[in-house]
């Protein structure tokens, strides 16, 4: 367990405003006694919350509308994504003095998804080969859902998913999805995504249902192979 003791008001950013290498657990997160709060380095409110929670969430979900709670998370998972698109943009011009437009690709999506590791979301790697051809993949490490719910032979990250469906189809102003095609609940060693448009996850979700692994699926989709 980690406490924090800090009666500072001043944000730790405040202090440092040109320290970018920030996302060490005590310096990337300030709790505020006074409030109750506990912020994050780019002022955003954050919850520490326990795998019960996770298990909770998900399970109350499935409970109230049954298989339509996949649709659910994903939907909640899009919303974060859009607003979290602006929220980056903003902070991003802030601390670096330059638009996300006017920014090296990897090095800005790095930039985004570094808080999320200090959050306890996991560590990614980014396939952008296939970019040109309209799609990309991303690899998860560490998910918290699939951690949190152990093998049960299915995806399970469908918040992720639709963050990150959000989140890039904000970046590039062009509408995405994404779906998982493989994951840690599956027995496999780290989560993956398909992200691009609404026909090649389609096929990539009828392909699944056909009983096609995720090496499959590239394999298609390289092969420029689509639902007829």
């Amino acid at each position: 367990m980690v406490t924090i003791i800090n009666n500072d008001q001043q944000s730790n950013k405040d202090k440092h405003p040109k320290k970018h290498n920030h996302y060490s657990f005590r310096d990337f997160f300030q709790f505020k006694p006074q409030e109750g709060t506990l912020e994050d380095w780019n002022g955003a409110t954050n919850a520490l919350v326990s795998e019960d929670f996770i298990i909770g969430l998900i399970e109350g979900l499935e409970e109230e509308v049954g298989e339509a709670s996949a649709a659910t998370m994903y939907t909640i998972g899009n919303h974060w994504g859009t607003i979290d698109a602006d929220f980056f943009g903003k902070w991003f011009q802030e601390e670096y003095g330059t638009s996300v437009r006017q920014t090296n690709l990897m090095f800005l999506l790095e930039t985004w998804w570094w808080p999320f590791t200090s959050q306890g979301w996991g560590r990614w790697e980014i396939d952008m080969g296939d970019r040109k051809q309209g799609f990309m993949f991303i690899n998860l490490f560490d998910s918290a859902v699939a951690r949190t719910l152990g093998d049960v032979g299915k995806p399970v990250c469908y918040l992720y998913a639709g963050l990150f469906a959000g989140f890039f189809t904000e970046m590039v102003k062009k509408k995405l999805s994404c779906i998982e095609i493989q994951c840690y609940s599956m027995g496999e060693t780290y989560c993956k995504f398909l992200l691009g448009g609404r026909d090649r996850i389609d096929a990539a979700g009828f392909w699944m249902n056909e009983g096609a692994t995720a090496r499959d699926i590239e394999k298609r989709l390289r092969g420029g192979e689509l639902l007829q």
